[in-house]
């Protein structure tokens, strides 16, 4: 086998269904096409995708021979399709979001400690009680900023990863 083979191999994500149900979620009655996917089938496909390379994903997807059906098959890819570009568009809007709300909080400490610095330069009871509610206030937006920058954004990017790998993925279906 060639190495380029293996390394494909490598990247293919095959799971065997007993039924085309087994995709989606039991209490959903809607069509293949509009279906909400089962939470087993997204944790199963996340568990097989954590070692697998972004932009070389196969879904493979293995039914029995019996139960195929061609037209299903083509709703359920597009249904799969349209699920993890969704899902990748909304994690990414997400962490930009978040890093967005943490430069805000992280530039407002700042200006607050800044602020701080420069009430102590001035006597006075009312300075005073500024310096002491505006310098906790700046340090308390400043580390909160960097914590969502790198912290709170960095809890979402698996999530994230997935969906973007998922994204570009193939989909096959197979028999059994």
């Amino acid at each position: 086998m060639k190495e380029e083979d293996k390394s494909n191999k490598r990247n293919d994500i095959t799971l065997l269904l007993d039924s085309y149900n087994d995709i989606f979620s039991s209490f959903d009655p809607r069509p293949y096409s509009e279906k909400s996917l089962s939470d087993d089938f997204i944790i199963e496909c996340k568990k097989a995708a954590i070692d697998k390379e972004e932009s070389k994903i196969k879904l493979i997807l293995s039914v029995p021979e019996e139960k195929r059906k061609v037209i299903d098959e083509i709703k359920i890819k597009k249904r799969l399709s349209e699920h993890f570009a969704r899902h990748f568009k909304i994690n990414k809007k997400e962490i930009i979001d978040i890093k967005k709300k943490g430069a805000l909080w992280f530039l407002i400490g700042t200006a607050l400690m800044l602020i701080g610095a420069f009430t102590k330069s001035f006597n006075g009871f009312a300075f005073n009680l500024l310096n002491i509610m505006i310098e906790p206030a700046g340090w308390f937006s400043f580390w909160e900023g960097l914590g969502k920058i790198f912290i709170t954004a960095d809890e979402k990017t698996p999530n994230y990863i997935f969906y973007k790998k998922m994204d570009k993925a193939a989909i096959y279906f197979i028999s059994h």
